[in-house]
């Protein structure tokens, strides 16, 4: 049994200051996933990691200071694949693949088209190339474990007030659209997949006391392929963490 974890931390060196290592060394994951470091490897003193056994893989931004995903393992992974070899994504850090036997762990992290228009039709066009991307590399590596923050809400149960969000980026027609098409293509969400009712959030706003209140939305997902499903034990939300505005999500894989 192994137990991944998706974290998307809005910033490794806060999430550090407000007690991350302590909070690693108590969950003990096989891997943990991070998204939005907005760091460098070397602006990260991680000593105290090395020391409880996880080796660290990086694809952070050109930009200081800006998105970057990161995996810690405490497995030698077979191989290590930064990005997607598209400049225009991978100038961005969105993306690192893990090999390990048959199974391949993905961790990206979808932008976010919250700031207007053009970033909105980045992220649509990202998404259309991240499942092209997916289903050219499913030919050779079949068995694919795709971990991270999506920036999408997907059904309305994934979301405190889906009426009034309907035209917010996250939860428009066509984001939702795409996630119907990423589990049509042979996907399967690993929390809706274990809990199919269950109302839980990953990511609460920093306005209005949002998270207090539970005014919440899900945003962060393993997606597996199909082929894996039956190795998935249990999956789950950690809403009690609290190092970032969003909390971490996890999947129990034998494997």
């Amino acid at each position: 049994m192994q137990k991944i974890i998706s974290y998307n931390v809005n910033g490794i060196r806060a999430a550090l200051n407000k007690g991350l290592l302590d909070w690693i060394k108590k969950m003990k994951p096989a891997m943990l996933c991070i998204q939005e470091t907005k760091a460098q490897p070397d602006q990260v003193d991680l000593t105290p990691l090395k020391k409880l056994g996880y080796d660290d893989y990086w694809h952070s931004a050109e930009k200081k200071g800006y998105s970057g995903v990161l995996i810690l393992t405490d497995q030698e992974p077979d191989k290590v694949v930064i990005g997607m070899n598209t400049s225009g994504y991978d100038s961005e850090g969105r993306l690192i693949r893990l090999d390990f036997g048959d199974i391949s762990v993905l961790n990206v992290y979808i932008p976010s088209g919250t700031t207007g228009d053009v970033r909105q039709d980045f992220k649509m066009k990202f998404l259309d190339d991240f499942l092209s991307f997916l289903t050219g590399l499913r030919k050779e590596r079949p068995d694919l474990l795709v971990c991270g923050d999506f920036n999408i809400a997907h059904r309305e149960i994934d979301i405190h007030n889906p009426v009034s969000n309907k035209n917010t980026s996250g939860f428009l027609p066509e984001e939702r659209a795409w996630i119907d098409k990423f589990l049509e293509s042979g996907f399967v969400d690993s929390f809706r997949h274990m809990h199919p009712e269950t109302v839980k959030y990953s990511w609460w706003s920093f306005r209005s006391n949002a998270r207090s209140k539970n005014l919440g939305w899900r945003l962060d997902y393993h997606m597996l392929t199909e082929s894996l499903t039956a190795r998935i034990k249990d999956a789950g939300i950690m809403n009690e963490a609290t190092h970032s505005d969003h909390c971490p999500v996890w999947v129990d894989l034998d494997i």
